[in-house]
């Protein structure tokens, strides 16, 4: 069988549960995000996303044009495939009282590039999982490979939940089904922090750029996620909990959870204007006291 079929959970495309237009606008964001769709590239066809994703073509149709208003795509409305936008310089974007939030899976990606542009990087991040700045790291490692970044050196911290506590969400509505949440939830922890570390650390090798990553565990579930750039930005959103059901180790599930690549990201600049400096203040301040004091250390273990 065609590897390109399978997904991730071992089922062919054909056995897919249908997808909504946001899901799958949220999937094409994530390989452009990644670098798997690269600027100036064609997408597939309408009728080839349509069969993949087991839809209709005219919910491909209203995920493209998503995409597009995100400025991620253009030619949507014409025959051809549409096209991946061009990549935006790492300029920043707007932010302080003015700026509006926007999910996260689209303010943090240039945020986080424009963050690379200085010649130390410096990112701390309070999650429940880190697929939002895995996805969103994709870009500036793009730029460093292709010769168009150096920063001289990179340190990345991430607070995430320990494996040890009982996650307030995602939890079941049904208590006995607490368990195979616990373990997708740490699987998708462990996964993505392995990756993004490894992806960061292969730049020591391949162009000498001094980089560290350090994970630490929280006893405690985060409400909400916080990034910090370079000592001088917060970007704050809020964990806001849904009822849904999800196939999980053959089982559906009906959970209370939280999509965190949605989750609005409020951004706060310290040049913005004093309001904006003392929550980055009083944000890493909070950060580094967590760190500190009641983490631990974190192993990426099952």
């Amino acid at each position: 069988m065609d590897p390109k079929h399978v997904l991730a959970s071992g089922r062919t495309r054909s056995q897919r549960p249908r997808s909504s237009h946001r899901e799958i606008a949220d999937e094409l964001r994530s390989r452009i995000r990644s670098g798997v769709l690269r600027p100036g590239a064609r997408m597939p066809t309408q009728a080839a996303l349509a069969d993949e994703f087991g839809v209709e073509r005219g919910a491909v149709r209203q995920a493209l044009r998503i995409l597009q208003s995100e400025h991620l795509l253009t030619n949507v409305s014409k025959g051809s495939p549409a096209t991946v936008a061009a990549a935006p310089g790492p300029t920043r974007p707007r932010a302080g009282p003015a700026a509006p939030p926007e999910p996260t899976m689209v303010g943090l990606a240039p945020r986080i590039a424009a963050a690379f542009a200085a010649p130390h990087v410096r990112i701390d991040a309070l999650c429940l999982t880190s697929v939002s700045l895995t996805l969103a790291i994709g870009e500036p490692l793009r730029r460093i490979h292709a010769g168009q970044s150096q920063p001289a050196r990179i340190d990345v911290r991430l607070l995430l939940p320990s494996r040890d506590i009982d996650l307030a969400f995602p939890a079941p509505v049904d208590a006995d089904d607490g368990g195979l949440l616990h373990r997708r939830w740490l699987a998708q922890r462990n996964a993505q922090g392995m990756v993004l570390r490894q992806n960061l650390l292969a730049l020591r090798g391949s162009h000498d750029i001094d980089v560290r990553v350090c994970f630490r565990a929280l006893p405690f579930t985060p409400p909400v996620k916080l990034y910090l750039l370079n000592g001088a930005e917060a970007l704050f959103a809020y964990y806001t909990l849904g009822r849904s059901e999800r196939e999980i180790e053959h089982e559906h599930v009906e959970l209370y959870d939280a999509d965190g690549t949605r989750s609005m990201l409020f951004a706060f600049e310290q040049p913005a204007g004093q309001r904006d400096v003392a929550f980055v203040e009083q944000s890493q301040k909070w950060f580094d006291a967590l760190w500190q004091t009641i983490s631990s250390d974190l192993v990426f273990t099952p």
